[in-house]
Formats: structure tokens, C-alpha cells, sequence
């Protein structure tokens, strides 16, 4: 069976090891092999790179034709292709170009506005607003003293009508009270704060790490589990030092980069 041409200059085929064509190359003599899947990988990004965001990828079987290699190999590198946010696979519906990832600046700003920065249609659902009892550590971070109460808000987030976080704020219910009467009627959590409360955020100390979507977070956000994702977690004071709110944000890792802008001390050491 002769395979079919791939589009945009995408040709070449995978034999042996090595992808032979326009892209044909091999790892340098004594270096590591490079594996089948990793070599259609690059080819499949050159395709992505000549089409929009949101068009369709052919079926496993075509692109397995059109590569001359297994549907196995094309199936491992597609899937590493969703997971870096190139391809976004839509269950029942098939594998697209993924839009490009939200670059976030680093910097102490609410959800809403930073999407409307970027130039995107914000969407916030509450998922719950209750009440609990703060234990040690969670006292510690909001001044508080153990067992005090402490309102707990959990919020599911969308950019252009596409899932990008859950999110769970905490904040001392006694020096908000009513906030959860409040929240409704405002855009976001910290206009809410600023209008209702006058209370303002003046730094805050944020933490990145990353971790492994769960099934509980996969199913919120629309995701395979597994799924990498950013966890950032924000302990957040007013301009006295007080603190007003420690919250957690679990960003899809395929949506969402972190941008920041460093400067050398002014007395550099060493």
C-alpha cells in the first residue's frame, strides 16, 4: 500500500528506526537510539506548526499509513504531544490543534483580570462556599488561632470557554463577614474584597510546583488523569502585613506557562 502525502512538506517515513525523507536523520555513532515514536513526534510538529488552532488531525490509522509505522507509535507520540499542550483530544470527537498556552506573568493579580489582560473571556463557577475549622497550620497562615473559623472557597475556572484551574481560596470568616453573601455579586474575589471590605492586597508569596492530575481533578477539568499540572499556592497580605488569604490553584499543565522577568542584584555575589 502506498502511504498518502503528508501535507506541508510533513514527508517522510519511519523505518528501522530512522525517519527517511526530508527529515531523515540518525543519532550521532555511539549515542543513545532514538526511539520511533520521538522521530514521528517531530515530524507531527512540523504538521501542527503549518495549521490553525482548533483543525483536526487525521485518525490514528491514516497518520500510521502516512508514517509508514504502527498505530502504537503514533498513539505514544500523540499522547505526549497532549500532554505538552500542542494537541488537545476531545473524547468521541477526535484530536486538534491545540490553541497556544496562556502566558502568565508573574505578578499579584486576581484570576478575571488576568485573563482579560491576555485578551480572554473569563469564567468563574463556584463550585462550594462553606465554613471549617482551621487546624495549625492553616491558623498559622491566616493569624488566626486554632479551630477558628475559616471561609473555604472552591471555584472552577474557564478562559474562553475552556476549563483552566480549580481553585480553593481561604480567608479568616471573622474579618469577612458575609462573604459569602458577597462573592455573587461581584466579577471576582479580590474586587470583592476591595469593594465590600476595603481591603486591599499588597504582596504575597507564591509557591509553583508540579504535580499528577487525580481522577477528582481530571473529571472537574476535562482531562485524562495523570495529566501534569501546576500547583501554585499563594499566601497573600494586605499593605499593614496582615494576611488576608492562603489559596491553592491547580492549572492544566497543556493550557497554562509562567513568564517572569529576572534582574541581576545590584551587588552581585561571586
Amino acid at each position: 500500500m502506498t502511504a498518502e502525502r503528508a501535507p506541508s512538506g510533513a514527508t517522510g517515513r519511519i523505518h528501522g528506526g530512522e525517519v527517511l525523507g526530508n527529515y531523515g536523520h540518525s543519532s550521532p555513532v555511539g549515542g543513545p537510539r532514538i526511539p520511533k515514536y520521538y522521530k514521528l513526534k517531530e515530524l507531527l510538529i512540523e504538521l501542527t506548526q503549518s495549521l490553525a488552532p482548533g483543525s483536526p488531525l487525521p485518525p490514528e490509522r491514516t497518520l500510521a499509513e502516512r508514517y509508514g509505522t504502527s498505530r502504537t507509535t503514533v498513539r505514544q507520540a500523540l499522547a505526549e504531544l497532549v500532554v505538552e499542550g500542542r494537541l488537545n483530544r476531545i473524547q468521541g470527537k477526535g484530536t486538534f490543534v491545540a490553541k497556544p498556552k496562556v502566558a502568565h506573568e508573574l505578578q499579584l493579580m486576581g484570576y478575571t483580570e488576568d485573563m482579560r489582560h491576555h485578551g480572554l473571556h473569563p469564567e468563574t463557577r463556584i463550585l462550594d462556599i462553606d465554613y471549617v475549622s482551621a487546624d495549625e497550620r492553616l491558623a498559622a497562615r491566616l493569624a488566626i488561632r486554632p479551630g477558628g473559623r475559616v471561609l473555604r472557597i472552591h471555584r472552577l475556572r474557564f478562559a474562553d470557554g475552556q476549563t483552566m484551574s480549580v481553585d480553593t481560596s481561604h480567608l479568616p470568616a471573622r474579618r469577612f463577614p458575609g462573604l459569602r453573601k458577597e462573592l455573587p455579586r461581584h466579577l471576582s474575589l479580590y474586587q470583592t474584597l476591595s469593594t465590600a471590605y476595603d481591603v486591599h492586597l499588597h504582596e504575597a508569596e507564591e509557591t509553583i510546583e508540579t504535580v499528577l492530575a487525580t481522577p477528582h481533578d481530571a473529571q472537574l477539568l476535562g482531562v485524562d488523569v495523570g495529566l501534569p499540572m501546576l500547583l501554585l499556592s499563594r499566601h497573600s497580605f494586605d499593605a499593614s502585613g496582615e494576611p488576608v488569604e492562603w489559596a491553592q490553584s491547580l492549572y492544566r499543565g497543556d493550557r497554562y506557562k509562567f513568564v517572569t522577568r529576572l534582574r541581576r542584584p545590584s551587588t552581585p555575589a561571586g
